[in-house]
């Protein structure tokens, strides 16, 4: 009788193979948008060693790819210029049409729970204008994606995932504020539909969004063992990428914006170099190229136990050098003294938009970046600074400067009396008669005082490494 029973099963599991359709991840569906003008990746399972068409609905253009042994396969498609809506149908036998699909710009959207901060906001914690927000929400060129949390200890072909869908409402108001605001500033300036997808998980940590392979360079980081599920949680090390970047990493898109980094106060130290080997690791997985990286520098808050978010900072200003093609926006003036959730996620969602107008959207003259410290010099019990990002001048609203503070040979840091000149700004203060080291909002908690003439704020720095 078991006998009987196992062939019967194995005849069952034949036969749905046999007639089954293309399986597809979730990221691949209906009402996608791809990234135009590319050649975008388009993969899934079919039966093993069959032939699989797909036929893409803006040219009527068929490719042929033939499954792996492992079933699986994987092919590109010759983008055109934005527009759509189209078809894309695939074809092993057994026919699966992908419809409503816009070709125009993709972004992903990663990392901790300001990122995940959804235009409803969280439970006590509002987002700025979310109700005028929803009331315009419908825009069938918006198109939003948003991976389920998961986790997982080994690489996953496919993820849960609230699907593709049309902006209105009910998608919105679920959607990562940062993520949808900025589609909706690339959609209103470019006219192109604009496609988020949206990855994150709040109080994580960035060696969980990093693959095994892309921590190898970490002795500090324990990779947990193949099977070992018992301990892991969505702080251990590759969980989130094998289980939420993975399954959409190759989808052709045009860059990433990252907001993360209050959960690795703790090991500052290694943050920058981190953050570099994450995007290597992810633009090794996409293998599309140096795409640009934008991410957000996390805003003052007063931290209870822990006194490190500006070495955090520091590090983020840091990664700026070590990653190619990248950007940061400061949020050092749209901090909450007692939310670590800032709801003005506008002014986030804008700075991150300048990044992709004046770098990659042809608006090359448009500043997007804050001051950035460059130099010091000291004469005697003066010093002056300079600063990169700050072609016409600094500004601080024609309040006085309060947050810098100047230090001797003894390292111990006095308040400074702080103007703006010609060429930056000039410091002194009565306690220190020989300056050695300077910092600017060098704290947990501040308000950014210092601005370029186009508002946009400059970052916490010290000149030391005490």
């Amino acid at each position: 009788m078991k006998r009987i029973k196992a062939c019967i099963g194995l005849f069952m599991l034949l036969s749905t193979a046999a007639s089954a359709k293309v399986i597809l991840p979730a990221v691949i569906d209906h009402n996608m948008v791809l990234q135009q003008k590319t050649n975008a990746a388009l993969w899934g399972k079919a039966r093993p060693a069959a032939k699989v068409k797909i036929t893409t609905g803006w040219n009527g253009k068929t490719y042929t790819v033939q499954a792996g042994n492992d079933s699986l396969w994987r092919v590109s498609v010759s983008t055109p210029a934005a527009g759509g809506p189209f078809n894309i149908t695939f074809d092993d036998g057994e026919k699966l049409v992908l419809k409503n699909i816009l070709i125009g710009e993709v972004w992903v959207c990663s990392g901790q729970s300001n990122m995940a901060m959804p235009v409803k906001g969280f439970r006590n914690q509002p987002i700025e204008g979310s109700n005028d927000l929803l009331m315009n929400a419908k825009n069938p060129n918006i198109r939003l994606f948003q991976v389920t949390r998961q986790i997982s200890g080994e690489v996953q072909f496919d993820a849960k995932a609230r699907r593709w869908e049309e902006a209105d409402v009910e998608g919105v108001s679920e959607m990562s504020a940062v993520g949808y605001l900025f589609a909706k500033i690339i959609r209103e300036k470019l006219n192109v539909p604009v496609g988020i997808v949206l990855t994150s998980w709040g109080g994580t940590r960035i060696e969980a969004w990093t693959s095994a392979a892309g921590l190898q360079a970490f002795p500090s980081v324990k990779i947990p063992a193949a099977g070992d599920t018992v301990k892991l949680n969505q702080n251990s090390p590759a969980v989130l990428y094998n289980a939420m970047v993975n399954p959409i990493a190759g989808f052709s898109i045009k860059g990433v914006l990252w907001y993360q980094g209050e959960a690795n106060r703790r090991n500052h130290q290694e943050y920058a170099q981190m953050m570099q080997a994450m995007v290597a690791d992810w633009r090794k997985r996409w293998d599309c190229g140096e795409w640009p990286f934008y991410y957000v520098q996390i805003a003052p808050y007063k931290y209870e136990n822990d006194k490190r978010s500006a070495y955090l900072r520091e590090a983020q200003l840091q990664a700026l050098k070590l990653i190619p093609n990248s950007a940061m926006a400061v949020t050092a003036d749209v901090g909450k003294e007692q939310s670590i959730h800032p709801p003005d996620k506008m002014t986030v969602a804008t700075r991150l938009a300048y990044c992709a107008l004046a770098r990659d959207y042809g608006i090359s003259q448009l500043p997007y970046q804050g001051p950035v410290y460059k130099s010091m010099k000291i004469n005697k019990d003066t010093v002056d600074l300079t600063f990169d990002h700050a072609q016409n001048g600094l500004y601080a609203g024609g309040k006085d400067l309060t947050l810098f503070e100047i230090a001797g040979e003894d390292k111990v840091f006095h308040p400074a009396e702080a103007s703006i000149t010609q060429k930056g700004i000039r410091l002194r203060s009565e306690q220190v008669k020989n300056p050695v080291a300077v910092r600017y909002a060098f704290k947990d908690w501040f308000t950014g005082e210092l601005f370029n003439t186009e508002g946009l704020p400059a970052s916490s720095f010290r000149t030391d490494n005490w």
